[in-house]
């Protein structure tokens, strides 16, 4: 049966042809693929040109088949079936043959950007997530239809507990029941959106969609050419400069007026070849810059550039720019392959992306693609151009800049390039400086800003953008407000935030999700609006927010200094932890137990509960104030149970039955229910003191690996366990996981001390291999060494972990080659190989030797992580004596620590001698002496006594023993003694030689009485000396 279509569902889409506006279109139904062919062709009535390409997405499976022979035996098993109408079958069969549908997977939906479809078919609902709803819907161009295939519904309020794909990656042990916030919030948004018509399979329009009752057809403002105003603009552009080289050729190829403006901005810069100059090209998602950039670029080979260098933070961001690169050549009349060629990436990760293009129509010239951190590659650049800068860190962008023309250019609105607020610091900083520079005599960079408002595919004022920027919050730069004030940090509070009153779709708090979203844009690298889902969805996820005083009297929202989004982890049982582990494998969410597991081979760890920090952003005119430090604080006291009363901790939370809007919503039709947002919702924000926290053992974060956050979390007691070796290929940062134990009954804060020196053992052996390029500051930092050790200096006693042994580190050899290194004999290179184990054991504090900072850096840059004197003169500002004189300082402390300890072993393998006890006499020196001289006197009075004795004793002398002094020839002897006249002394006493002969006798006759007695020895040794001298009394 025939049926009349409603006429203002022909005027919606009348009126977006006109207007070059995209018009929306959700049909529920089973049959409501019957009705697509019914919108194409009254599209195609409207258009009057060609017939409108279609895109056609789906799942995994379509109900017919894209292929004509398994299409056609899919269509006669339907019919045998009854599940299709004869009548309808030709006609659908016929839309699909003729129409040119380009059928994609939603897993594949990246390779349709840059595509331009007339209409876009969307079917499987429950796997569409907010990335593929907003990649696919903008490729449609201006007057397109887009098409929401939905099945049959009671109602649409289904949609609220209809389980998305998505939510497997969300559930975890612990917290497995998902809410379909998002897709309430996505329903309600529909009735705002001007140019979308809810209807059922029978193109019947919802009560949902009431708007449209007051539909009117619109008319165009067309010269007599049936061109538009701005249409007209840039054909006048296009003429002005037809005549111009190389601009003339390349502004053709623009499409709006905003295109062409910036085209020749750019060639004007190229043109005038100024050193330190800076365009900044800026415009959200489908405005064509990278279009604008390629034939810019074709424009500076024109102009003789010999070396251009492009950087994005992938190849594959680049495929449109290199395309109208190629473009513009063609235009200037290079030819491929004669003039210029094209070099593509052989790494299929990279899917044939161009890396290069070569010149060689003059001289040579080069296009070439660099990695974003790679700048030390532009030595020679004239030319460097990034594309989706907002996308590289900030420090990077930075550091890309030069003495040459810089290009930049960004995405801020859009569901690619929101990131790191590089409209708000850097360009900021440029424009100041070149405004300095203009009224001064400093001499900066000159800048130059575009903004491209008009897109390539669609008019301006597309209600369809309009209603998918406030969606999935892509167009928020402008929802950041000035703040009131900044009060001080201590004064601030900490506020739960209730997900359900959040995502409800109320004007209040449409405007606040619309300010929190801003800070996540504004303060992290990359957001995504699957973020939005996360949020919203996710059974674990917590949002908190830190507020300056309230003044309740205002019927205002406070102003939003901080946004903390914390992720509920653990609680895994311990077969599910050594089934992981067994595995191999890791399940989704849960990220700091699994890591944590995988690294330690720990099955304790994942059943504690904790949290993890997946956020914390902060207002970008409130940075560095205190803010985010306060939050942290405020937030680890809350789940340590310092705000709620002890009497309120063990009380369990019950929660109040919530109404079913589902139910409620079943006792009427599909063209009868009206949807409207909830009113019966808790209150949006909730302080801590009214909130039972949930009992956690520990806190964690997981971020990209930079000086300024390391050091932040460091300032809050987080210690690190896990530093993924790879660095990100788009931001160059190692994903970094630190953990801070709480205040718990179960688990004590020195139960992760001993995991954290394994980790750092580890990183230190890892530091000459992936880590080797990490800046020594961050990795003094990881490492936090002890440097200082003065108080142990001044003592000789060494402790127990400190070195006691050279043998296992060093030979003899080397420590003489140490002595001659530090006694200037030798080379540094003598000692190289010695300097990592050096390092090796300083760094893991068994030489306490106090160095200064700078000491112990230069002995990580070369010890450790294996650099060369260059590399450390570039980044820590040193002359190259300077630092070897630091060096060899370093090298003499730790030498004499060394020779210590080994002198020590020496001394401990010689023979100690026997140590005499020195204990005090008992009786004094003076009693001392008199005892020992009376026993002198005693022994000399028994001598005498014993002499008188012996002498009595004896009847008579014995002549034998005067025998020996008898002289012979007496006469003789006298006469020759007294010859010459000699008188006899007075005393009577004179001297008689005797004869050799008698004193061999004698000496005989001693022999023979060497054994007697001493009395009789010493009467025997008198006589010998008498032999020489005689008395004689006359």
């Amino acid at each position: 049966m025939r049926k009349k279509v409603d006429e203002r569902i022909r005027t919606l889409i009348s009126n977006g042809v006109r207007n070059k506006h995209r018009s929306m279109f959700v049909i529920v139904g089973d049959k409501s693929r019957d009705q697509i062919v019914n919108l194409h062709y009254m599209l195609s009535n409207e258009l009057k040109k060609s017939k409108p390409t279609v895109l056609w997405c789906y799942k995994d499976k379509l109900e017919l088949s894209s292929h004509k022979k398994k299409r056609a035996k899919q269509v006669k098993k339907l019919m045998q079936r009854g599940l299709l109408d004869p009548e309808k079958v030709d006609p659908f069969s016929l839309f699909i043959e003729s129409s040119g549908v380009t059928y994609c997977l939603y897993k594949d939906s990246e390779r349709i950007l840059g595509n331009t479809f007339g209409m876009c078919i969307l079917q499987d609902f429950e796997a569409v997530t907010p990335n593929l709803l907003a990649r696919t819907i903008e490729t449609v161009e201006g007057g397109g239809l887009i098409i929401l295939l939905l099945r049959s519904l009671t109602s649409l309020t289904n949609l609220y507990t209809m389980v998305m794909d998505v939510h497997d990656r969300f559930r975890t042990e612990s917290h497995s029941q998902a809410t379909g916030r998002f897709n309430e919030r996505f329903l309600l948004s529909l009735a705002s959106c001007k140019a979308c018509v809810v209807m059922d399979d029978e193109l019947n329009i919802l009560p949902i969609s009431s708007h449209i009752r007051s539909i009117t057809p619109v008319p165009v403002k067309e010269d007599s050419e049936g061109i538009s105003e701005s249409e007209r603009e840039l054909k006048d552009l296009k003429e002005q400069l037809s005549d111009a080289f190389p601009v003339g050729p390349l502004i053709k190829k623009c499409c709006t007026l905003d295109q062409g403006n910036a085209v020749a901005t750019f060639l004007d810069a190229i043109l005038d070849k100024a050193l330190r100059s800076t365009v900044a090209l800026l415009a959200a998602r489908g405005r064509g810059k990278s279009a604008a950039l390629g034939l810019a670029i074709a424009g500076a080979i024109a102009a003789g550039y010999s070396n251009i260098f492009v950087t994005a933070p992938s190849p594959e961001n680049l495929k449109t720019l290199f395309e109208f690169v190629c473009k513009g050549l063609d235009a200037l009349d290079y030819k491929e392959h004669l003039d210029y060629d094209v070099e593509k990436s052989s790494n299929p990760a990279l899917k044939k992306a161009t890396l290069k293009i070569n010149i060689f129509k003059q001289h040579r010239q080069t296009i070439q693609y660099i990695q974003p951190h790679e700048h030390e590659k532009l030595s020679q650049v004239e030319l460097l151009v990034v594309d989706e800068a907002a996308a590289i860190p900030l420090p990077v962008v930075k550091s890309l800049l030069g003495p040459y023309l810089v290009f930049l250019s960004s995405t801020v609105n859009g569901y690619e390039g929101t990131g790191r607020s590089l409209s708000l610091k850097l360009l900021q900083q440029l424009e100041e400086q070149s405004l300095m520079s203009a009224n001064g005599p400093i001499s900066g960079r000159l800048f130059k800003k575009i903004e491209l408002k008009e897109s390539i595919r669609y008019a301006s004022g597309d209600p369809v953008e309009s209603w998918l920027g406030g969606l999935l919050c892509l167009d928020i730069t402008n929802s950041i407000p000035k703040l009131n004030g900044l009060p001080a940090p201590n004064e601030c509070d900490l506020y739960y935030v209730n997900r359900d009153t959040l995502f409800s779709y109320h004007k209040d708090s449409e405007l606040f999700l619309q300010r929190m979203m801003a800070l996540y844009v504004a303060s992290h690298y990359k957001n995504s609006p699957n973020d939005l889902q996360l949020m919203a969805d996710a059974p674990a996820h917590h949002l908190f927010v830190l507020l300056g005083p309230v003044d309740e009297s205002k019927n205002q929202l406070p102003d939003i200094l901080c946004v903390i989004q914390v992720s509920l982890e653990g609680q895994i049982s311990r077969k599910s932890a050594i089934k992981s582990l067994s595995d191999g494998h890791q399940p989704f969410g849960d990220q700091i137990p699994w890591k944590f597991c995988e690294q330690f081979q720990d099955t304790v760890f994942p059943t504690l509960s904790g949290a993890r920090i997946v956020r914390i952003a902060t207002h970008p005119s409130a940075m560095k104030i205190g803010y985010g430090s306060q939050a942290v604080e405020l937030l680890t006291r809350y789940y340590e149970g310092q705000f709620a009363p002890i009497s309120e901790i063990d009380v369990e939370e019950v929660e109040a039955p919530a109404v079913s809007v589902v139910e409620a919503a079943k006792k009427v039709s599909l063209l009868e229910e009206n949807i409207k947002p909830r009113t019966d919702l808790p209150h949006l924000l909730v302080h801590l003191r009214e909130r039972r926290p949930e009992k956690l053992h520990y806190i964690g974060v997981s971020f990209g690996l930079t000086l300024d956050l390391f050091r932040f979390w460091s300032k809050h007691k987080f210690a690190p366990f896990y530093i993924g070796h790879i660095p990100s290929a788009v931001t160059g940062e190692h994903t970094c996981m630190v953990l801070k134990s709480l205040n718990s009954d179960d688990l004590e804060v020195s139960d992760f001390h001993a995991f954290y020196l394994d980790f750092r053992r580890r990183f230190l052996r890892l530091l000459g291999v992936s880590f080797q390029k990490m800046d020594y500051r961050l990795a003094m930092s990881i490492l936090d060494p002890k440097i200082n050790f003065k108080e142990l200096e001044s003592t000789s006693k060494i402790s127990n972990g400190f070195l006691k042994s050279t043998k296992d580190f060093f030979s003899p050899y080397d420590m003489k080659r140490l002595e001659a290194y530090t006694n200037h004999l030798a080379d540094f290179h003598m000692i190289l190989d010695l300097v990592r184990t050096i390092s090796d054991l300083y760094f893991q504090e068994k030489l306490p030797v106090t160095l200064s900072y700078a000491q112990a850096s230069i002995l990580l840059c070369i010890g450790l992580q294996s650099r060369d004197i260059s590399y450390i003169e570039g980044v820590m500002k040193l002359e190259r004596q300077q630092i070897l004189s630091l060096f060899i300082k370093v090298i003499k402390k730790i030498y004499k620590y060394l020779y210590s300890i080994a002198s020590d072993e020496i001394q401990s393998t010689l023979p100690q001698p026997k140590e005499t006890l020195m204990e005090p006499h008992k009786i004094s020196v003076d009693e001392d002496l008199e005892n020992a001289a009376r026993e002198v006197e005693d022994q000399m009075r028994s001598k005498s006594l014993n002499q008188q004795d012996a002498i009595e004793d004896e009847d008579s002398l014995n002549p034998e023993l005067f025998q020996q002094y008898a002289i012979k020839d007496e006469d003789a002897e006298f006469a020759n003694a007294l010859q010459n006249g000699r008188q006899i002394p007075r005393d009577g006493v004179i001297s008689v030689k005797s004869s050799r002969k008698e004193k061999e006798e004698h000496g005989k006759h001693r022999e023979s009485d060497k054994g007697g007695n001493r009395r009789g020895r010493d009467e025997h040794g008198s006589t010998s000396k008498s032999n020489k001298k005689r008395k004689s009394s006359r």
